[in-house]
């Protein structure tokens, strides 16, 4: 269990947020991290591990067309991913990873090569969302050391929407009424 899983258990939490996750090439790694944090169930929705390409259409909804042209390992889809897991689960936040962990390189991409993406609720007013953020990593290293950064930089980015939601005083105030969690 990580201190970032913890965290993003923690700020869940305090906002009654829930989160869904969608998983390629980390294939269930991103959400074993959430769930071994204490408190977990209050937040946490579920996950699809759709490693299979056509699984990220059926069951996620990234788009056929999109697919066929730049394959899994694609920013958009990655974004698409983390929309489609957080609409089919009902989360209020969804995140999601894609990419390549090796041996070998994937639809003319490098090992190594990673999206990871974010989606959250609207911004009241604005009509935009405060998630939709994708990161594109280069990351080195044997195909565990790929899969467990792939989990920590998606669970970073979305700390950092969460983190992002409030001021610091305000963190410090809903810790105080949470009991410290």
């Amino acid at each position: 269990m990580s201190s970032t899983a913890t965290e993003v258990v923690r700020l869940l939490t305090v906002h009654g947020g829930t989160l869904a996750v969608a998983e390629s090439l980390t294939g269930g790694l991103v959400a074993a991290e959430i769930t071994s944090v204490p408190g977990a169930s209050k937040v946490f929705r579920g996950s699809v591990t759709a490693y299979a390409t056509e699984l990220k259409r059926e069951l996620l909804g990234v788009d056929a067309g999109l697919l066929a042209r730049s394959g899994a390992v694609d920013p958009q889809v990655a974004a698409q991913m983390a929309t489609g897991v957080r609409k089919v689960l009902g989360a209020d936040w969804g995140i999601a990873t894609t990419g390549v962990a090796g041996p070998d390189p994937q639809d003319g991409q490098a090992v190594g090569t990673v999206f990871v993406a974010v989606d959250g609720p609207y911004a009241e007013g604005s009509g935009s969302a405060r998630g939709g953020k994708v990161r594109h990593l280069r990351l080195n290293g044997d195909r565990a050391e790929i899969r467990m950064e792939s989990v920590r930089s998606v669970l970073a980015l979305l700390l950092e929407e969460l983190a992002g939601e409030q001021t610091g005083n305000e963190r410090a105030q809903d810790t105080e009424r949470n009991g410290g969690f």
